[in-house]
């Protein structure tokens, strides 16, 4: 199936080639199993798979670009686990993305996935900071995606790929994390372009549409991982309440600093539930279904 793209630009899946080629020499392993991606405050969560085998910087890669989000460290790192039965497994870590609204558009926002596939990974996390929609749902609360809404009006595929997102996010994954940590939400996250936050009636009718929280990532990386074939499973933290509760509610203004520090303040809980599913799903892979293929030929 051909990929469009313009005269002046590269096809991104040959960067990402070219990514995972350097990214298997700079880490002496040429196929790892796994990849992570920490968003806003999620740093902390990498504490839970040790030491790293190796660490490069982002922009030592070919196609990435420095973060420029607060909380968004620009590191990768290799994590050699040794799960039982399987033995030794490896896991890629991005500490930190590209998001769309930064301008680079939607191939360098899936880049990561992109070079995690190339690089021979079958499961992808990826997690973010939210705000909520459901106030029952406190600050630091974690939150495991079912569902999503794309209110970015855009997507990383290109052609008549009709990738299907039916099963998006992997029942498998979400029943494993629920599993681990059964304090954990889940609901329907929703995508929105940013940088600027959400006015109160925008939050209200997000909520009508059946979103429970909002976010600025996740998404474009989503559908990418889906489009290789990845199983995901999308994790995000509370860091905001959203005003919902009336017409003339305003609360007080959303500051960035502490989206970070509310995420930072449950990342190491949750991410003993990231190494605890990984170590379950790598030991028990995962049975093709038909949404695992349909519409890739």
């Amino acid at each position: 199936m051909p990929r469009l793209r313009t005269s002046n630009e590269r096809d991104p899946f040959e960067l990402a080639a070219d990514a995972a080629a350097v990214l298997a020499e700079a880490t002496s392993c040429r196929r790892h199993d796994a990849v992570v991606v920490l968003g806003s405050g999620w740093v902390p969560a990498a504490d839970a798979f040790g030491e790293p085998a190796a660490e490069l910087a982002m922009v030592d890669l070919p196609g990435f670009h420095q973060p420029v989000a607060d909380g968004h460290v620009g590191l990768v790192r290799s994590y050699d686990l040794n799960i039982p039965v399987v033995g030794n497994t490896r896991v890629l870590c991005f500490l930190g993305r590209t998001h769309l609204y930064e301008g680079r558009g939607v191939d360098a926002v899936a880049h990561a996935v992109r070079v995690a596939a190339a690089s021979g990974c079958r499961i992808a996390v990826l997690t973010n900071a939210n705000g909520t929609l459901r106030p029952e749902w406190g600050l630091g609360t974690g939150v495991v995606i079912r569902d999503h809404l794309n209110l970015s009006g855009t997507s990383p595929l290109r052609g008549p790929r009709f990738v299907d997102l039916s099963e998006c996010w992997s029942p498998r994954l979400r029943r494993l994390a629920l599993d681990a940590e059964p304090t954990l939400a889940e609901g329907v996250y929703a995508f929105l372009p940013g940088p600027h936050y959400e006015t109160p009636a925008e939050a209200r009718a997000y909520r009508t549409l059946g979103a429970d929280v909002l976010g600025m990532s996740t998404v474009i990386e989503a559908i990418a991982a889906r489009e290789a074939g990845l199983e995901l499973l999308g994790l995000s933290v509370v860091s905001a309440i959203e005003k919902v509760t009336g017409a003339d509610t305003y609360g007080e203004p959303i500051d960035p600093a502490a989206v970070v520090a509310a995420a930072e303040a449950s990342a190491g809980t949750l991410g003993g539930v990231i190494r605890t599913v990984l170590e379950q799903a790598l030991a028990a892979p995962k049975q093709p279904t038909d949404s695992d293929t349909r519409g890739t030929a």
